[in-house]
């Protein structure tokens, strides 16, 4: 579904010469037409590419594909215009590679070349929602699409373009490439044609922040994102960066859900996407894949590709935020594209900067993170883009250049710790690396909503779990019978927290996924229990008896409940405080 393919040949345009094949690098004849950064078609079989140099007479190319097979003297010519995606129908359920071409229901391999679209022939029902001679201005509805699942796709009027609606197709099925409207004597298709590094326009950006709920705790309670906000997630080999991605991609509150597999193994990619296959939507009662657009670029894909995906997936997220849709990109990983970006710099003579990469891997990085937010349409809708972007330092090392410069553009990072995973404990988000810049906003906005609580919860949860870290060493170094007996109640309520709310499980019914009201009921009751084994040894109970107290009802609660089920944790805090006793 991208214009990639040399039987799309702009006419008129004259073909040039292949003169030098070294790997991906391809060096053409400058045909006169060419510009910096156009598709160009390579060979018998069209293999697709991009310039990235025009010098003097010859023209360099980077193939997206395979080259072998490909020799000097063959035919290379311009499409004259740069990579773009067709956005319509199809593409929600569907599996990408890195230029939008299905990988799913057209055969096990693609071949060079080729630009399978996906539902060509098939008629999709349209539904018009304007009449012939009204005025439509630029991002206005012209008619309703269905397409599988439960988003109600919209075909807009397109950028620039504004007028008075001089056609409009009758209700009936059509194919994605049917002229359904004219508007100012512009030909409004049901697909559309977008370059995927040019960011779509709205109206304005910004407004009330609006939290993202993933249904992860350790997530919604410390380190919460808004609808439009950014996140990097960085973490060792390990720590469960993937995981987390697929807890995220499965239950956050987005309309729809766009996962760019960049550069990972091709197993992982597997298990995703029949995850998300099997999956049923807990907010539909369907698949969960009938709002999902899977682009998988693994590691064994073309770097150019690779590096591409990144932007398709940005322009596929922004397709849908243009009809009004909170949408979600998760982007797994955002070093291995950056290593492409490192390999195509040296392949290309580019001055190296820091650990080899380019020296404007900043900007790319911040052109990328900007793509997000939460927008006003030209329609005058409320839509949104989330980024979510892992991290994969080599060695943990998280002083390298990538993660350092993600952490410089985005609102949220939700940094994984090894010692944690090693121990069992998932999600493995460090409340000590993380840190929430939409925690602010996000907390008067909730205090608004009814929850004034919020952001006192956070801050008691932080203050627990810093004071229980300050005090690990000591206890590694001295062992915990030493520590005075307040001391001792610190680290105790630091487990409280981590094992009775923080913890969560992927494999489990009630735990996998936590309602916002449970959140904050698990985190009240944790917090009523240590506020009573305070009280206990102030009044004067050691606190090796406040130990040895089983505080079973109130660490199982996160698993013996349902997502929803308040009362039973309220059930099981009175429990345990009843076990505890009144102080003397």
């Amino acid at each position: 579904m991208v214009a990639v393919s040399g039987s799309d040949e702009a006419p008129g345009r004259r073909p040039s010469r292949v003169l030098r094949v070294a790997g991906p690098l391809v060096e053409t004849e400058y045909a006169g037409d060419t510009a910096m950064y156009d598709v160009v078609s390579l060979g018998p079989s069209g293999i697709p590419g991009e310039v990235v140099s025009i010098s003097g007479d010859v023209v360099t190319a980077q193939s997206y594909e395979y080259t072998g097979g490909l020799t000097p003297g063959d035919e290379a010519r311009s499409q004259g215009a740069p990579l773009s995606a067709t956005l319509g129908p199809g593409l929600l359920g569907g599996v990408f590679d890195g230029l939008l071409r299905p990988l799913s229901g057209s055969g096990d391999w693609l071949l060079p070349g080729a630009a399978r679209d996906r539902d060509t022939e098939r008629e999709w029902s349209f539904v018009p929602t304007t009449g012939e001679g009204e005025h439509v201005a630029e991002g206005g509805v012209l008619g309703e699409i269905r397409d599988r699942g439960p988003v109600r796709l919209r075909v807009l009027v397109p950028p620039g373009v504004s007028g008075a609606v001089e056609r409009i197709a009758p209700r009936g099925g059509y194919p994605r490439d049917a002229v359904v409207a004219v508007v100012g004597g512009t030909e409004v298709r049901i697909a559309t044609s977008w370059p995927v590094r040019r960011p779509r326009p709205v109206r304005a950006r910004g407004g009330g922040p609006e939290a993202l709920h993933t249904g992860q705790r350790v997530i919604d309670l410390l380190f919460p994102v808004a609808h439009g906000g950014t996140v990097a997630v960085p973490g060792g080999f390990g720590t469960g960066k993937t995981m987390l991605l697929q807890q995220i991609a499965k239950w956050c509150d987005a309309d729809v859900i766009v996962y760019v597999g960049c550069g990972e193994r091709g197993n992982e990619m597997a298990d995703v996407i029949a995850e998300l296959s099997a999956l049923e939507d807990p907010r539909t009662g369907g698949r969960l894949a009938e709002r999902t657009v899977t682009i998988a670029n693994t590691s064994n894909m073309p770097l150019m590709a690779r590096e591409a995906g990144i932007h398709t997936g940005a322009t596929v997220a922004e397709y849908f935020r243009d009809m009004g849709l909170d949408t979600v990109l998760i982007a797994d990983s955002t070093s291995r594209w950056a290593e492409a970006l490192r390999e195509f710099a040296s392949r290309t003579g580019a001055l190296p900067a820091e650990e080899g990469y380019p020296a404007g891997l900043a900007s790319a990085i911040a052109a990328f993170y900007e793509r997000a937010g939460a927008v006003t349409t030209l329609g005058g809708d409320r839509g949104s883009v989330t980024v979510i972007g892992a991290v994969s330092p080599p060695g943990g090392d998280l002083t390298e250049p990538v993660t350092a410069h993600t952490e410089r553009f985005v609102r949220c990072v939700w940094s994984l710790d090894r010692d944690l995973a090693y121990a069992r404990h998932y999600p493995a988000v460090s409340w000590a690396g993380s840190f929430s810049r939409d925690a602010a906003p996000l907390a008067a906005r909730r205090a608004a909503a009814g929850d004034p609580a919020w952001s006192t919860r956070r801050d008691r949860l932080s203050a627990v779990l810093a004071e229980a870290d300050r005090l690990a060493d000591l206890v590694d170094l001295v062992g915990i019978t030493a520590l005075p007996d307040s001391e001792r109640v610190s680290v105790l309520a630091g487990r409280l927290v981590r094992e009775g709310v923080l913890q969560q499980s992927a494999l489990s019914a009630n735990d996998a996924y936590c309602g916002p009201d449970k959140a904050a009921a698990l985190a009240d009751a944790v917090l009523a229990v240590i506020d009573r084994c305070r009280e206990r040894v102030a009044s004067g109970v050691p606190a090796a008896t406040v130990e040895a107290t089983d505080f079973g009802p109130v660490l199982r609660a996160r698993e013996e409940v349902g997502p929803y089920d308040t009362a039973g944790v309220t059930a099981r805090r009175e429990t345990m405080l009843a076990r505890l006793g009144e102080p003397r």
